[in-house]
Formats: structure tokens, sequence, C-alpha cells
């Protein structure tokens, strides 16, 4: 796997720490701190290595791996051999709600798979959305942030399991308040999904896919044109087709990038060749998150400042995709009002 281009400054990551952020995209199971896993690993005696340089190169893509989809999904399973109670999946989901706080996020919607998380000891699902909900509600008083859940089914698992997935949102929708598709992109298309979608979209759940990542820009077509997506997760490939770029700029939709996920899933080769500066440059609307902070050893700062120092974003240009993120965020047209108004407040004696 190509390295990521020379890291930023540590003095820049800093400075961007201070400045007020929302993210879109960050995934539960994919923002677990590694000494928490050594822990758990110690303590519960899972089936996961016990060093730990061995036991980083089982959840964490690292130079030397391959770039693959297939590699970096793996990570996943994993990962989830360690959420084995409810206390834990509390935990796991607390901590990463303050990490994000503690690097300047200010609102964040966290992205949770409740099958995967249920894997481990078949829990049901119903209990897993609660323990996720809880443990956020108590993570956001004491750190001083909001946040908001997508809950997460996966292409490449049964459309079955999808549906209970949604009945569960729907009934929590005070705080899960959007439904995302995720997985396989590669090998499982999404059609099948549609009705599912529908549902959930007409239930006032705000709907998020995974396209434009491992497969072409027709993914990205099919996401907003069959499945009508308001967000595309990735999306970098919606390029290869100007009808696409058309179709996404009309209808305004927001694209959750995650640069250092692409080079570490393979989708470029380096990240120079990201494609987010063309994106701004196209007049789509997109937005810079982590995708996974534990899976690719990355924060929401740091990958602000890889934006600047890698492809050439101004300080300027950041502040703009910090609000674009508050536009896209899955809230009322109130709240998010509110949420610019307040990121106003901090975005412009930042920095």
């Amino acid at each position: 796997m190509p390295p990521i281009a020379a890291d930023a400054g540590v003095e820049l990551r800093q400075s961007l720490v201070g400045l007020p952020k929302v993210e879109l995209h960050r995934h539960l199971e994919g923002s677990v701190r590694f000494e928490t896993l050594l822990e758990l690993v110690a303590r519960h005696g899972l089936d996961l290595p016990r060093q730990a340089a061995e036991l980083r190169a089982w959840v964490e893509v690292l130079p030397g791996q391959p770039a693959t989809h297939v590699n970096f999904l793996e990570k996943f399973e994993h990962l989830r051999r360690a959420f084995v109670s409810g206390e834990i999946i509390r935990r796991i989901t607390a901590e990463a709600v303050a990490d994000a706080a503690e690097d300047g996020v200010r609102y964040l919607e966290l992205h949770f798979t409740p099958v995967a998380l249920a894997s481990a000891r078949a829990f049901p699902l119903e209990d897993v959305f609660d323990w996720v909900i809880s443990a956020v509600e108590e993570a956001e008083a004491r750190a001083g942030i909001r946040v908001g859940l997508i809950a997460s089914v996966n292409r490449h698992e049964p459309v079955e399991r999808a549906e209970r997935v949604v009945e569960l949102a729907c009934d929590r929708r005070q705080r899960v308040l959007g439904l995302g598709l995720a997985g396989n992109e590669a090998e499982f298309p999404a059609a099948a999904f549609s009705g599912i979608l529908d549902g959930a979209r007409q239930a006032g759940l705000g709907i998020s896919v995974h396209a434009g990542e491992w497969r072409d820009a027709g993914s990205v077509v099919e996401a907003v044109e069959i499945l009508q997506a308001a967000r595309i997760s990735h999306g970098v490939r919606v390029l290869e087709d100007p009808g696409a770029v058309s179709l996404c700029r009309e209808r305004r939709v927001v694209f959750e990038t995650c640069l250092t996920s692409n080079v570490r899933s393979g989708v470029i080769g380096a990240i120079e060749e990201h494609a987010l500066p063309r994106m701004i440059e196209a007049g789509l609307q997109v937005t810079i998150n982590t995708d996974d902070p534990s899976v690719c050893g990355v924060t929401l700062s740091g990958e602000y400042a890889l934006a600047m120092e890698s492809l050439g974003l101004s300080l300027v240009s950041l502040r703009g995709l910090v609000l674009a993120a508050a536009q896209g965020a899955f809230l009322s047209g109130r709240e998010r009002a509110g949420l610019e108004r307040e990121l106003q407040a901090g975005l412009f004696v930042s920095g």
C-alpha cells in the first residue's frame, strides 16, 4: 500500500483542533480506541492477538498491507469480536463521542451498524439501539457535543436484516436521524434495498448511501435516482461521468468525502490524487470526514490539515466545508440554522 503523503505538520494539526467542526461520516465500529481494545482482549480472552504490534496489524490498515476493499472490510470482522456485552458497546460509544469532542467536533453524525454490534453474542437488536443511544446521551452531556445517529445496514447482508433495523430506527426517530447503506459496494448492487430505503425516507429518516467508492459513477446515479439518497458516502468517482456530476449538483446532493480512508482502501493511489478539490471546482457540495478513525489512524483535524498541505485547500475553504456539513446534517431546517449560527460565531475567530 502506498504511504500517505508527508504527514501534516503537528502545529497545523493542533491549530485545527480549535476550529469548530462538523462530521457527517464516522463509523462507530471503526472508532475503537486501541488501548481499550488491548484491555478488552486481555480481560475477556477475545479471539484476537494479545501482542500490541500483532493486534494493530489485525485492526488497522498499515503500510505494507494491500490497499483493497477486502483488506479494509476485514478489519471490521476482527473489531466486531470486541463487542461482547452491552457495557462494552456503551463504553466504546462513549469513548468515540469523547474523542470527537476533544478534536473540536461540535456536531457529529455517528454511523453504527446494529447487526454487526449484535453479532458477537447475538444480542437483541433493540437492546443494541438502546445501549448506543443511552451512551450517546450521557457522553454528550459530559463532552459538550451534539450527536445524531445513523443506523447503518450492509448491502452484502440479507435484506431481511435491514427491515428490522429500519423498524427500530423509526421507533427511535428522536435520536436516530438517518439510515445508511454501507458494506461491499464492489460486489453487491444497492437496488435490492430500494423499498426499505423508501420506507425509511417516508418515515422521516435521512438517507446516506455508500457509492462511487469501489464502483464507478453509475453507482452514484443509482443511489441518487433509484434510492433517492440525500447524501453520498465517499462518491469520489462521480467525476468520471459529467452527467452524474450535473445530477448531483442540481439536486444538491451532499458528499461525505474521506481522504485517508480512500488511500487505505485502494480507491486512490496517493492522497495528492484525491478528487476533493475537483469536486469543489465542479460545484458539488462536499464535506471532509474521518470514516474510521481507528482503522485509518486519523483525526478530523488531521484530515483537515492533510487537505491543506496535500490538496492545497485554504483555511477559508475549510471553513466553507464546515458550513456545508452543517447544511447537510439530517436535522430540521430550524436546527440546521441554529447550528450554522453557532459555528459562524466560532469559525471566524479561529485560526
